[in-house]
């Protein structure tokens, strides 16, 4: 079993986020996962990702606050606590916090190709 204390998990930049800060939980350089990592995404009043996509498939899980999900073809859903949702790959989508109070994320991805 491989643990990521809280206190120890390391901050990561997320490409195309704003007045967003992450958390690596599990994979890449954190633990020995071969198949998804997990990050830990808190969104503060105002802030989100623009509209992008990635070739892989992403899961949310909203462990805290609201955020507001859009997709390119104009679908929008408000996600509370433990309100989760699949992002297809190559499926574009915008993430916002709307309100005035912090959003916490919890975001399942797979590795780009599989690790050995």
């Amino acid at each position: 079993m491989q643990v990521t204390r809280i206190a120890d998990a390391p901050r990561y930049d997320a490409p195309k986020h704003f007045d967003m800060r992450s958390l690596r939980l599990q994979g890449f350089d954190v633990t020995d996962s071969k198949d998804v990592w997990v990050g830990l995404s808190h969104f503060l009043p105002g802030g989100g990702a623009e509209m992008d996509s990635t070739p892989f498939e992403k899961i949310y899980v909203v462990l805290s606050g609201e955020v507001t999900v859009e997709l390119e073809s104009g679908v929008v859903e408000r996600l509370g606590a433990l309100d989760s949702c699949l992002i297809p790959g190559g499926e574009k989508r915008a993430v916002r916090n709307e309100t005035n109070a912090v959003a916490t994320m919890l975001v399942v991805i797979p590795y780009p190709e599989k690790r050995a």
